[in-house]
C-alpha cells in the first residue's frame, strides 16, 4: 500500500471544477498582480482570523520579513524567537541585520517556552537588552504557542510581538485565532500548508491601522503614493492568481481541518491498541485548536531506522526539523553550542512526521500504525 506524506492530487479532484473556473476569469482579467482578488481575499483572511486587516504577501517568508519591517528591526537589533522551526523564522531576522536570540522550548508541544524566553532575557548584557526590540513566537506544527506569558513578558520590556503562524490557520488560544494575539501575524499558502496556494503567497494580519498602512508601503518598495519612496520596501506582493486559488480553498478549510482532527483522534485509538507506548509519544493538544499541520510523534529510538523502514514500505514521513536553528551553520557566528537548547536538540532527534491530510483513509492510517508496531516488534 501507498500511503504519501500528503496527496493534493486528491484535494484538487475534488475542488477541480472551481478552480479551473477561478483561474480562467483571472487570465481573462489580465489583472495578475494585488487587485480586486488580493483585496477580496484579504477581507476573507481578517474575518477568518478575526482581526482587523489582512495585507497579501508574496511568500509566508516575506510575511515574516516585511512585518520585522514594519516593527522597526533592524541592524544590530535583537529579536528572540524559537531554536526550533522552519530556517525563515531566524533568517528574515538575520537578513534585516538583526541578531535572533535564540530559546528553547517545550518538550510536549515543540513550541517556544515562556520560561525559556525569561531565562534567555535574563541572561543578556544591559547592552544586548537595551537592543532588544521583539518576540517571533512560532505555532509549530499546527498548535499555538503558551501566549499569554509571552505577552506579558513582551509588555513588560517593550517588545513586539510577531506571530509566526505560518502552520496554523484557524489555530486558536483561548478563544482567540492565530495571528490576531500579537501586533502582527505571518501566513504561508505555501503549497503543503493546510491552506495552499498553487505557487508561493503569504499574508500578515493585524489589528493596527498604523501597522496596515505600514505593511501596504512596505510590500510596493515604500511607495506612498506610487514612485514616491519614503522609506526602503520590497516587492512582497501577492499575485491575483494566487489569491483567487487560496480564496477557493478557504471555503473547505473548516472541512479539512475536521478531517484532520478525525485522523488525529484515529491515530491516538489505533496507537494505543498496538500498544507501542514505550517507544512512540503522541502529539499534545494543549490549546484550544490544533489544526494539525503535521503529525508529529516522537519516537524513543532508531528513528532515522524508523522512517527508511517506512519509506521501503511506502510510507511517506518527514522529520520537521533535523537541526535546530542554533546548531545551523550559518549561525555559527552567534556562539552556540550543542546542549545549549536540549528540548530542540531532542526534538530535532526524536520527532517523525506522520501523514495526516484529510484525504487519508482509516485502512491507510491501520497501515501506518501497523507498520510500526511492527518495526518495533
Amino acid at each position: 500500500m501507498k500511503v504519501p506524506l500528503l496527496d493534493l492530487k486528491a484535494q484538487y479532484a475534488a475542488i477541480r471544477e472551481e478552480i479551473l473556473r477561478v483561474t480562467e476569469e483571472v487570465y481573462e482579467s489580465q489583472y495578475f498582480i494585488l487587485g480586486p482578488r488580493v483585496e477580496a481575499l484579504e477581507k476573507q483572511i481578517a474575518d477568518y482570523t478575526k482581526t482587523t486587516h489582512a495585507v497579501g504577501i508574496s511568500s509566508g517568508t516575506d510575511a515574516l520579513l516585511v512585518s520585522l519591517m514594519a516593527a522597526g528591526i533592524g541592524a544590530e537589533d535583537r529579536v528572540i524567537t524559537s531554536s526550533y522551526s522552519f530556517f525563515a523564522t531566524a533568517g528574515c531576522i538575520a537578513r534585516l541585520g538583526a541578531y535572533p536570540v535564540f530559546a528553547d522550548i517545550d518538550p510536549d508541544t515543540y513550541n517556544i517556552s515562556a520560561d525559556c524566553i525569561e531565562a534567555t532575557i535574563d541572561s543578556m548584557t544591559p547592552m544586548q537588552l537595551q537592543k532588544l526590540k521583539a518576540i517571533v513566537p512560532v505555532h509549530l506544527f499546527g498548535q499555538c504557542a503558551d501566549m499569554d506569558p509571552i505577552l506579558e513578558i513582551a509588555r513588560r520590556y517593550g517588545l513586539a510581538v510577531v506571530e509566526d503562524a505560518a502552520q496554523a490557520i484557524g489555530a486558536e488560544y483561548r478563544g482567540l485565532r492565530a495571528g490576531s494575539i500579537g501586533q502582527m501575524g505571518c501566513f504561508s499558502f505555501f503549497p503543503s500548508k493546510n491552506l495552499g496556494a498553487f505557487g508561493d503567497g503569504g499574508m500578515v494580519t493585524t489589528n493596527s491601522d498604523p501597522l496596515y498602512e505600514e505593511l501596504r508601503i512596505l510590500r510596493s518598495h515604500g511607495a506612498a503614493p506610487k514612485y514616491h519612496h519614503r522609506r526602503i520596501g520590497g516587492n512582497f506582493r501577492l499575485d491575483a492568481l494566487q489569491a483567487a486559488v487560496v480564496s477557493i480553498k478557504l471555503k473547505y478549510l473548516d472541512k479539512w481541518t475536521e478531517g484532520r482532527q478525525k485522523n488525529a483522534a484515529t491515530y491516538r485509538k489505533m496507537f494505543e491498541d498496538a500498544k507501542i507506548n514505550n517507544y512512540i509519544t503522541l502529539p499534545v493538544e494543549k490549546e484550544q485548536r490544533h489544526i494539525y499541520n503535521q503529525f508529529v510523534i516522537s519516537v524513543a529510538e532508531r528513528r532515522d531506522e524508523l522512517k527508511a523502514f517506512l519509506r521501503d514500505a511506502g510510507i511517506g514521513t518527514e522529520v520537521y526539523y533535523p537541526v535546530p536553528l542554533h546548531l545551523q551553520q550559518c549561525f555559527s557566528y552567534l556562539g552556540y553550542e550543542k546542549g545549549d537548547f536540549p528540548a530542540a536538540e531532542h526534538a530535532a532527534a526524536h520527532s517523525l512526521a506522520l501523514p495526516i491530510y484529510p484525504e487519508l483513509t482509516r485502512d491507510q492510517q491501520q497501515y501506518v500504525v501497523s507498520k510500526i508496531r511492527q518495526f518495533y516488534s
